[in-house]
């Protein structure tokens, strides 16, 4: 029975599974999204009841589930903390302060319906600011007026906080030496799913049932969980008959299962690491780039300048999907050949400062994520 390690393993390490299903995830976001953009509020509700509700609520949990497996590797490599969250830090937050400017500084502008002193001096213009600190803000004054969806330019940073968080308590797990108590993902990933639950049950009296996404602290949970797939990659099976009962397993907690949501980051974990660890043709779009960042960022501004700049004939799911997307993709080909792709060419000076860190009496961590003998 072939295990992860092993597919892992066969594909010299970089299988390419991860980077199509990133794209594609990236994608269905866009998608997802597309409901509000062209509906408003009471379009995105009918997308969370419809029968589509099992595979849109399973995006983000999986996006979250990737990234655990993949960082967790990062931070394998990484002989200090503080180089770990070096990289974490220049993969992410460049592009994320770009993107925020673009939408305040020159979209903004482009599609208020205030003159654009009123513009700058309208308070949250300033607010939006904080999207600049990982402090979500999703609107802008007076832009996309005519739009099913007013106001709006960024509705997708709400998940930055939680990815932090994600950053944050893997380099703690580290310092407290999941190698030697490799118990203290899992355990971790599921404290906090039951913990929410409890807190959830406390506070309503009712069994949780979530009508829109997972919850953060439970995407949380979800990368938590790709982590522990990473750590006991060599134990875990890697079989089509274990990926299809998670599919169901997954479908059924997302939608008729009581309080399932606080499960399901489980399940939906093995289907993203399964799904990334295959390994077919690299195509020309995926290779050595990763677009997906660039079309998670720009995608939501795009859907709402398509919308605004076509009108009615692009305000529909389907239409505003594939335009935006081809947009987006634009956007984020510049993202990452001027702005992601240079800010990753830090790492050198990086190593250096980390050479230096380790010659002054640094301890490690290249180990805290290393699996544990078979026979330990």
């Amino acid at each position: 029975m072939a295990t992860m390690a092993e597919k892992l393993a066969a594909s010299g390490g970089r299988p390419s599974g991860f980077d199509y299903l990133r794209l594609a995830l990236a994608i269905g976001v866009i998608a997802v999204h597309s409901a509000i953009v062209s509906y408003n509020f009471p379009g995105e509700i009918a997308l969370w009841l419809s029968p589509a509700r099992p595979v849109v609520r399973a995006i983000l949990p999986m996006f979250f589930a990737l990234s655990g497996f993949l960082v967790a590797g990062s931070l394998e490599r990484s002989r200090t903390l503080g180089m770990f969250l070096g990289l974490r830090a220049i993969r992410i937050y460049p592009a994320l302060a770009v993107e925020a400017l673009l939408s305040a500084l020159i979209l903004g502008p482009i599609f208020t319906k205030y003159t654009l002193a009123g513009y700058v001096h309208d308070p949250l213009f300033a607010h939006y600011f904080w999207n600049l600190i990982g402090d979500p803000q999703s609107m802008l004054p007076g832009v996309f007026a005519h739009n099913p969806l007013p106001d709006y330019m960024n509705r997708q940073l709400w998940t930055v906080p939680f990815e932090l968080l994600c950053y944050i308590t893997l380099a703690a797990l580290a310092v407290l030496g999941v190698k030697r108590r490799p118990i203290l993902l899992p355990l971790a990933a599921l404290g906090i799913a039951l913990g929410y639950g409890a807190i959830k049950l406390w506070k309503t009296g009712a069994i949780l049932y979530v009508v829109g996404p997972l919850p953060g602290l439970l995407l949380v949970v979800a990368f938590l969980c790709g982590v522990a797939i990473y750590l006991y990659r060599e134990r875990i099976p890697c079989t089509p008959a274990w990926f299809i009962g998670a599919v169901v397993a997954s479908a059924l907690l997302l939608t008729v299962v009581p309080s399932g949501d606080l499960f399901a980051p489980f399940t939906t974990a093995y289907v993203a690491v399964w799904l990334g660890l295959t390994n077919g043709p690299r195509l020309w779009f995926i290779r050595g780039a990763d677009y997906s960042y660039g079309i998670f960022l720009y995608g939501f501004p795009m859907q709402q300048a398509v919308a605004a700049a076509i009108g009615p004939w692009a305000q529909t799911p389907v239409i505003n999907t594939i335009a935006s997307t081809a947009a987006a993709a634009a956007f984020a080909g510049l993202s990452w050949t001027y702005i992601e792709k240079p800010a990753l060419r830090l790492r050198r000076p990086m190593e250096r400062m980390e050479a230096r860190w380790l010659g002054r009496g640094v301890k490690p961590v290249h180990e805290a994520l290393a699996p544990r003998p078979l026979d330990q």
